[in-house]
């Protein structure tokens, strides 16, 4: 490879990690993803820091978190003086290229040129989920000029990206291509799923991960057609790679598969995300290309802002001083072993939130009395869940009032204020939760790690 790796961001909207199969999912909707991360490397618990779009959009553009970027909830377009990703690898020496959602900007539509990210080749929409249906896919170009493709969107823009890299491959240049999807957030309009024709009925009613089978919510109504996006989101998957392969690029290729957050299908709240649950922010995430080949499967928790880092490390780039995040690269070239294992969460719609999730553990406190679209933080938390991910990964039992596991919650607690200073917030008062239920056995603080 004569020239820097080119680097494609495969970024779907809302998808769960369990619709993977490598995560239990028995109805075979990802074998591209899952082939993928099984010959590259997968990040088994990649955890969103933000489980709403366009928060979780600032993290990933900057590497920073989001009270970091100011857009700590919707409607907050990204700060212009912070560095993009499209920024860094500009300077790297990539013509970059942007295709889709963007929820970064001030409009619904066309976006500014001003509050594109620095991104070179432009074919996208700031609320696409507003502009646009399952077939009317409808975009707008660098001269704002609508654009509608034909075919179901996930087609209509896998088409358009591999355009880009077709124009692109000859190039001296290597290309930088973020490829961002709705699918499978719900249409806005509807307040459904809708997936591509006849797709629907091939998963309704099929299989229901546990925690919607115990707690319920919308899956009855919502699950089939979720599934059968994410079915076409990986069929989608499928052709970028044959058209890499078709056009000997494949090995001179990087592809980092991730999404903004979970769903949890109103269960938690009363819509689909916002809340610190392994539904709203645990992400499929592998990578695949130089550098990740035989990565295997990675038991490191991975918090998004450390994917940035690491992606740019991959490409040669190193990691840029003004990133939050760790960069996994050390670790997969055998020169380091240390990493902590743990990746913090702040929510602030719905409720203004944080959450410490370690490799075994999830401990979160929520600001009582404030409004959660208000406030970007707050001074003081109340306690509110502990769960033990080794014994219950759907979060069906919280243990927050158990007197035994007041070890456990007593180290996380300092696990959260940790890393909420080192996210540039202030050191708040968090207030304890009442413990009077004793269980048959005290969990020791060696089990905490």
């Amino acid at each position: 490879m004569s020239k820097s790796p080119n680097v494609i961001v495969f970024f779907t909207d809302q998808q769960r990690w369990d619709t993977s199969g490598l995560h239990g999912c028995p109805l075979n909707i990802t074998p591209n993803f899952d082939r993928m991360a099984m010959e590259g490397t997968h990040i088994d618990a990649s955890i969103t820091c933000q489980p709403v779009c366009g928060p979780a959009r600032s993290c990933l553009q900057t590497g920073m978190y989001a009270t970091q970027t100011g857009s700590w909830r919707n409607g907050i377009p990204l700060d212009k003086d912070h560095t993009t990703l499209a920024q860094y690898f500009k300077a790297g020496g990539y013509d970059t290229g942007y295709i889709g959602k963007w929820h970064l900007g001030s409009t619904i539509g066309a976006v500014p040129e001003e509050e594109r990210g620095g991104y070179d080749h432009w074919l996208g929409a700031n609320l696409l989920e507003f502009v646009s249906d399952a077939y009317d896919c409808v975009l707008f170009d660098k001269d704002d000029k609508e654009v509608k493709l034909p075919g179901y969107r996930v087609d209509a823009m896998t088409d358009a990206a591999i355009r880009y890299i077709d124009e692109k491959k000859d190039e001296e240049k290597p290309f930088f291509l973020f490829l961002s999807y709705l699918e499978p957030h719900h249409q806005n309009h509807l307040d459904d799923y809708p997936p591509p024709t006849g797709y629907r009925d091939q998963y309704t009613g099929r299989w229901t991960p546990p925690d919607l089978q115990a707690l319920g919510g919308s899956s009855g109504q919502h699950l089939g057609g979720y599934f059968g996006m994410v079915k076409r989101c990986d069929e989608a998957l499928g052709r970028i790679q044959d058209a890499l392969r078709s056009l000997d690029l494949s090995d001179d290729t990087i592809i980092m598969f991730t999404s903004d957050h979970g769903c949890h299908f109103k269960t938690r709240n009363a819509e689909y995300k916002r809340s610190c649950h392994e539904a709203s922010v645990r992400v499929p995430t592998a990578f695949a290309g130089p550098g990740f080949q035989g990565g295997g499967r990675r038991q490191e928790v991975m918090s998004l802002v450390d994917l940035v880092p690491t992606l740019t490390d991959a490409a040669g780039l190193g990691v840029p001083e003004a990133m939050s995040g760790r960069s996994l690269m050390p670790v997969l070239r055998g020169e380091s072993k240390d990493w902590a294992n743990e990746a913090l969460i702040q929510v602030s719609e719905s409720q203004c939130g944080r959450a410490i999730r370690t490799k075994r553990w999830k401990y979160g406190v929520v600001a009582p009395d404030v409004d959660g679209g208000a406030v970007p933080s707050a001074e003081t938390y109340k306690e509110t869940f502990l769960y033990d991910l080794e014994s219950d990964p759907y979060e069906l039992q919280n243990l927050i009032d158990c007197e035994s596991h007041e070890p456990v919650a007593e180290i996380l607690r300092g696990k959260l204020l940790g890393a909420m200073e080192r996210a540039g917030e202030e050191r708040p008062n968090i207030q304890l939760q009442t413990r009077d239920r004793v269980t048959q056995r005290k969990v020791s603080v060696s089990e905490v790690y």
